[in-house]
C-alpha cells in the first residue's frame, strides 16, 4: 500500500437534510485539503448495522488501491464501544466495532485490526453523540496524509460479528433462501449467489422460486425479457440473485421485505 493515500469514502446513516456529512468533510479538508471525499451513501437507514455492512461490501473494492473507507453507522457511540481501524492488502477501514466490517473481513483473509486510541490524531474536544466528526473524520485525514495503521493504537485480535444468513438445501434438493436486502427501488436481494444455483446443477432457466403462493419460473439475464410491472429474478450488480419487478417495486408489489424466505427448486 503506498505510503500517501487521498481517496477517502464515506458511508454513514446521518441522511441529507442535516449538515453531518458536510461537517464531517470540513474537518477531512482542514487536516488535508488535497484530499478527495467519495459519497458511497449517506442514507444509510438509522442504526441499520447489517445495510450498512452490506453496502460497504458490494462497493468497497471498486475504489482505487489505497482508499481509506469510512463507515460511520453507530448506535453504540458514546458507549465503551471500540473503533476500528482494519486493514487489508488495498484498503483501510474505519469502523465502530459493532460488525459493520464482518463481511470485508470474512473477505479479506490477509488483514490487521487496530483499535482507534491516539488522542493526538482527533479533534481537542469530543462530543458524546459525533464520534464521526471528532475521531473518524480527522484520523481519516491523518491516515490520508501518510500516518501509519500502527500509530493508531494497539492491534486487536478479532472484532464483533455479523453472520450473513446461509441458504439451506433440503435432502429432496430445494434450497430456502432468504432476502437479505431490500434496495432503493425495492429490488429484494436474497442470500443466494450464482455458485450457489450451480451447484443445484439446475439450468437457470428452469428454476422455480416460490415465494408464498407467488412463483417465479427461471432466472432471466435483462430486466427487458419480461413484461412491464411483471415480477422476475436476476442476479444483479452484487452478485446475488434478486426479485426484482420490471418497471415497478418488488418489495411494494410482491409485499416481501427482509428475512421473508424463497424456495428454489425444479
Amino acid at each position: 500500500m503506498p505510503k500517501k493515500q487521498s481517496t477517502i469514502a464515506l458511508i454513514t446513516d446521518f441522511g441529507l437534510q442535516d449538515g453531518y456529512v458536510g461537517v464531517m468533510k470540513g474537518v477531512i479538508s482542514n487536516i488535508n485539503p488535497s484530499a478527495s471525499v467519495i459519497d458511497i451513501s449517506n442514507t444509510i437507514a438509522a442504526q441499520d448495522i447489517f445495510q450498512a455492512a452490506c453496502v460497504l461490501n458490494n462497493s468497497y473494492n471498486y475504489f482505487p488501491k489505497g482508499t481509506i473507507h469510512v463507515v460511520v453507522v453507530d448506535p453504540g457511540v458514546g458507549s465503551d464501544r471500540k473503533i476500528l481501524c482494519l486493514k487489508t492488502k488495498d484498503y483501510l477501514f474505519l469502523a465502530p466495532d459493532n460488525g459493520v466490517l464482518s463481511f470485508v473481513i470474512e473477505k479479506e483473509k490477509s488483514s490487521s485490526i487496530r483499535e482507534v486510541t491516539n488522542g493526538k490524531l482527533f479533534l481537542p474536544r469530543l462530543s458524546d453523540t459525533f464520534h464521526g466528526r471528532d475521531i473518524f473524520a480527522p484520523v481519516a485525514a491523518h491516515l490520508s496524509k501518510g500516518v501509519i495503521h500502527k500509530e493508531l493504537g494497539e492491534r486487536v485480535d478479532k472484532a464483533k460479528e455479523i453472520s450473513l444468513p446461509k441458504p439451506i438445501l433440503s435432502p429432496e434438493g430445494k434450497l430456502t433462501a432468504e432476502i437479505i436486502y431490500v434496495d432503493s427501488f425495492g429490488n429484494l436481494i436474497t442470500n443466494v449467489n450464482k455458485e450457489v444455483v450451480d451447484r443445484m446443477k439446475i439450468g437457470t432457466e428452469r428454476v422455480s422460486i416460490t415465494m408464498g403462493r407467488k412463483r417465479i419460473n427461471g432466472i432471466c439475464r435483462s430486466y427487458a425479457n419480461v413484461g412491464d410491472n411483471e415480477a422476475l429474478a436476476i442476479f444483479g450488480s452484487s452478485g446475488y440473485l434478486e426479485i426484482s419487478v420490471n418497471l415497478g417495486n418488488a418489495g411494494k408489489v410482491l409485499k416481501l421485505k427482509k428475512g421473508d424466505k424463497l424456495i428454489l427448486g425444479n
